[in-house]
């Protein structure tokens, strides 16, 4: 038998994924793969039942339905602060996640570089690997996040194509400053580099802190490639509707790569979701002030248990610090978590393109008696894990 693809020959399976396996084999609570343990909003259901027994169960028109290509052009106009044509400057995808490999073989070719920032969300890697490119990686320095201008800048004098922006980030909460997102453009501009966006939190960003889209900036928008989703805004994760949004040019090619990746995403749910489209201002203030409210009553939980974390600006992760258990072994110390504490999380390992064994991520998209009982489960950690217990 000839040997498999070399390209593939390194990877893992995911390990966020994982951890969720893990957590469903202890009956652990999942505080580690981003979903929710709570509903979408009823109108979303509602018009999901009615859909059912509706004409809206064979192909979409393959870059998007139009009604939901128009209810989601008008939307982002209004969050982008420019008209989006619905008819050619949008792609619906089959999640974020093919959004982003959209983006990526739209605008690179095998051997050209893109920067991503680290940490970075697990997908960036194994694209620029799927796609034959070449990551340069730039660090986030905790406990804020920040970069350093400098380094930067050389990973721009290498000529790469692209740059991956996930702003709010996963895993770290990051939300750019005005200031750091002119910098990048700035960067962009003089080395002519496409900035590729992962907006999916967009909606999700913690006072004082605000999102800005990175397309809207002064002479961005032509060379931006705006992916985002459905999935966290509306809590539909399992419905798989992501999209993508950048000039007519690069959208005419994003059409054809998407078309023989995935044909279309599902008929039934871009109608059902339509109704979450329309939903006016008083819908993003409620999410956004149920997640702070579950950010601080997690933080909260983390900070009177004598645990060492991060406190996100933006996103629903947070990064807690194990230092004090002596493991070398971050995977390990999630796996023990899961078995012996009975809460699911993500070893940070899996984020970081430096030598990171000391965090872990858990999410807080749960029902407050959801993170009460995490909470109460980790009262234990110290004594069912002991520091310097395993390395």
């Amino acid at each position: 038998m000839q040997p498999l693809s070399d390209r593939t020959a390194g990877f893992t399976d995911s390990v966020i994924r994982r951890m969720t396996r893990i957590s469903n084999q202890y009956g652990a609570v999942n505080l580690s793969q981003g979903f929710p343990d709570f509903d979408p909003p009823k109108a979303i259901l509602d018009r999901l039942a009615e859909v059912a027994h509706e004409d809206y169960h064979q192909y979409a028109i393959t870059w998007g339905a139009q009604n939901f290509r128009e209810a989601l052009a008008a939307k982002q106009t209004r969050y982008m602060g420019r008209t989006i044509d619905p008819n050619s400057e949008i792609v619906v995808t089959c999640g974020s996640t093919e959004a982003m490999m959209t983006a990526m073989m739209t605008v690179t070719n095998p051997g050209d570089k893109v920067v991503i920032f680290s940490p970075f969300y697990e997908n960036y890697g194994a694209d620029t690997i799927l796609t034959g490119a070449e990551p340069i990686y730039v660090p986030l320095t905790p406990p804020e996040f920040t970069f350093d201008p400098e380094v930067l800048e050389n990973a721009f004098r290498q000529h790469p194509k692209a740059l991956i922006l996930c702003n709010p980030s996963n895993p770290c909460g990051k939300v750019f400053t005005r200031d750091e997102l002119e910098l990048i453009a700035g960067l962009a501009k003089k080395y002519d580099v496409y900035v590729i966006t992962d907006e999916v939190y967009e909606h999700i960003v913690y006072a004082p802190h605000t999102h800005t889209y990175f397309a809207a900036l002064p002479d961005m928008w032509e060379r931006t490639i705006s992916c985002s989703s459905l999935s966290k805004t509306y809590s539909v994760t399992g419905w798989r509707l992501g999209y993508v949004i950048a000039p007519a040019p690069i959208i005419e090619r994003a059409k054809k790569v998407h078309d023989f990746l995935t044909v279309g995403a599902a008929a039934p749910l871009q109608e059902a979701i339509i109704p979450g489209l329309r939903f006016g201002q008083d819908y993003y203030d409620d999410l956004l002030a149920k997640y702070t409210h579950k950010r601080d009553l997690f933080c909260k939980g983390l900070d009177a248990l004598g645990l060492v974390h991060n406190v996100p600006q933006g996103a629903y992760y947070v990064l807690m610090d194990i230092s004090e258990f002596g493991y070398d072994s971050d995977l390990k110390f999630c796996e023990e978590l899961a078995a012996k504490v009975g809460v699911g999380a993500v070893p940070g390992s899996s984020f970081f393109r430096e030598p990171v064994n000391h965090l872990i991520r858990f999410h807080f998209a749960k029902k407050d008696e959801t993170l009460n009982d995490a909470l109460n489960r980790l009262e234990a950690l110290r004594s069912k894990i002991p520091a310097k217990a395993a390395r």
